[in-house]
């Protein structure tokens, strides 16, 4: 098969993120388990733990892809609804998860009602969306009052040397490995730039109580390569 050539740029229209998306979908989670060098199992972990679903408890799982974030929020009892731009990410996940609710949804217009979710939860997605504020606020929407907000997405390494080793490895590395494991390399490209772009963990934390969440506060990961966000509603 050939080498799909779709990328978004940093003004990541929603046309240009969502063919990017189907582009990778069906090698995603191998290639990212590759170049995050497996880190993304724990970080899926961590992520459970702070969401913390019980039985019968109403997940959002939003950039959600192919489902591999909601498994363990279904397997804990909840009734997790993996949502996501990518029409291609979830005819993936709907083939390999049957058993999931999987919902074709925009971050900027969620297609539920106000204060649906207990939790809501989205996991290296923030990033690619048009307008953070925007997204933040809607999720804020959708969240009842009392409820949980977890970000986990990519940041900036707090020790001075980890930052610069990382930033050669996003431009040099990176998109080598890429191409050699992905079926559309050219959207890592997209990748390393977005999160050279992305803003720190405190200047995250400030867009998530400007958006109206309580109680922000973040957990650096793998030395602040990712930051996990937790807030209230």
């Amino acid at each position: 098969m050939p080498r799909q050539t779709s990328r978004a740029t940093l003004a990541k229209r929603r046309s240009d993120v969502s063919a990017m998306f189907d582009h990778v979908a069906e090698r995603y989670d191998a290639t990212n388990d590759i170049l995050s060098l497996g880190q993304d199992r724990r970080w899926r972990r961590l992520v459970r733990r702070s969401v913390d679903p019980r039985p019968g408890q109403r997940v959002l799982d939003l950039a959600a892809g192919t489902g591999t974030s909601s498994r363990p929020f279904a397997d804990a009892g909840a009734l997790v609804v993996p949502t996501d731009l990518s029409l291609g990410m979830l005819a993936v996940g709907k083939r390999r998860q049957p058993d999931l609710p999987f919902v074709a949804g925009d971050a900027l217009a969620l297609p539920f009602a106000d204060g649906a979710f207990d939790a809501v939860t989205i996991s290296f997605g923030l990033r690619n969306v048009e307008s953070t504020e925007e997204a933040l606020a809607e999720l804020r929407r959708v969240t009842r009052p009392g409820g949980r907000l977890v970000i986990c997405e990519f940041s900036s390494p707090v020790v001075p040397v980890l930052r610069s080793v990382y930033r050669n490895y996003l431009v040099a590395a990176l998109p080598r490995v890429a191409r050699a494991v992905s079926s559309n390399p050219v959207a890592y490209e997209y990748l390393a730039e977005s999160i050279l772009a992305w803003p720190d963990q405190r200047r995250l934390a400030a867009m998530i109580a400007s958006a109206g969440w309580s109680d922000v506060g973040w957990r650096n990961l793998s030395g602040g390569i990712v930051a996990l966000h937790r807030a209230v509603a």
